[in-house]
């Protein structure tokens, strides 16, 4: 079995029930909105939800993730709303798209995120994934004030240009137009992303509802060096 899967302190499991799925929701609510609610995406029936939990029962991540199989499957996510995908009809699958990432407020520490890739790595190596995907989302909707970040991504992460998606959504803006003065950080979860071989799109989505904006992300597992995959794979075992 997959899961659950144990590590130190700290436990990652599906969610089960109707009860898990609130529970993810809540924390999601508390993380992108800051006060108690459930964030309920009508999406949230397709796809799974990884939980990551402390010894004492206390949900401290959760994410949510699909499997695709071939590139037409792609279209029925979250992500083909905002970008189009259509570039990838020659791509080999399965694909997993991942979202919906979110942590207790300010709990994103080393040993979550270690946890959070060695059960990706679980399920990447299940499903014989080739490409994950997602949108990785910058806090508030000023693109201004990342102005340096998207400018190294620009600079340093671009993907391959038959892979980068074509601008859809009505409120985006190209990473070539944001001035370089902004100096707010990447997400960590980025930079994760790009330490393991990972890149970005060419441009962000402003996201008004949520109070955020975001990259489109991928990460090839082909583009993982051989001594990253052994070391995830330690983390995963």
């Amino acid at each position: 079995m997959t899961f659950p899967y144990q590590k130190g302190q700290l436990c990652a499991r599906l969610a089960a029930h109707a009860a898990d799925l609130r529970a993810c929701q809540g924390l999601r609510h508390l993380c992108f909105y800051g006060r108690a609610g459930a964030d309920a995406d009508p999406l949230d029936p397709a796809f799974q939800h990884l939980m990551i939990h402390d010894r004492a029962g206390v949900l401290r991540a959760t994410l949510r993730f699909r499997l695709a199989q071939t590139p037409r499957d792609l279209a029925q996510g979250y992500v083909a709303q905002y970008y189009d995908l259509s570039g990838w009809d020659g791509q080999a699958g399965p694909f997993l798209e991942i979202g919906r990432f979110c942590t207790a407020r300010g709990d994103l520490d080393a040993d979550l995120l270690r946890m959070l890739w060695g059960a990706l790595t679980r399920i990447v190596d299940r499903h014989r994934v080739q490409l994950l995907f997602g949108c990785t989302s910058f806090a508030g909707t000023d693109p201004a004030i990342y102005g340096a970040a998207f400018q190294r991504l620009l600079r340093n992460h671009q993907g391959p240009d038959a892979l980068l998606p074509a601008v859809t959504a009505a409120q985006a803006v190209r990473l070539a137009d944001i001035a370089p003065r902004g100096i707010a950080p990447m997400p960590a979860l980025l930079k994760s992303y790009l330490s393991l071989g990972g890149w970005v799109g060419d441009h962000a989505v402003i996201d008004p509802a949520m109070n955020t904006l975001h990259v489109f992300t991928c990460l090839p597992v082909a583009a993982m060096s051989a001594a990253r995959v052994a070391r995830l794979r330690t983390v995963a075992s």
